[in-house]
């Protein structure tokens, strides 16, 4: 797990941190803690949740759905 606030994911992905807000909650991303009062969300799941955005995939609707899918994607490659 690789944590990020949505403000450090938004810079890594290109993205607003708004829109990794709206992610974070529609897809309930797995949540780390807090960083003063910022939402701590674990980064791996926040890009798996936009690459399946990205490529038009259905996104698995929880953490571990997307684990597996990590996990899938990794042994293909």
């Amino acid at each position: 797990m690789h944590p990020a606030t949505a403000r450090q994911a938004a810079d890594r992905l290109d993205r607003s941190p708004i829109t990794i807000r709206q992610w974070a909650r529609r897809y309930k991303a797995r949540v780390l803690g807090r960083a003063g009062r910022e939402v701590v969300y674990d980064y791996d799941d926040i890009a798996t949740i936009e690459g399946c955005i990205w490529r038009g995939d259905p996104v698995p609707l929880t953490p571990g759905g997307r684990d597996e899918l990590r996990a899938q994607l990794a042994r293909a490659a």
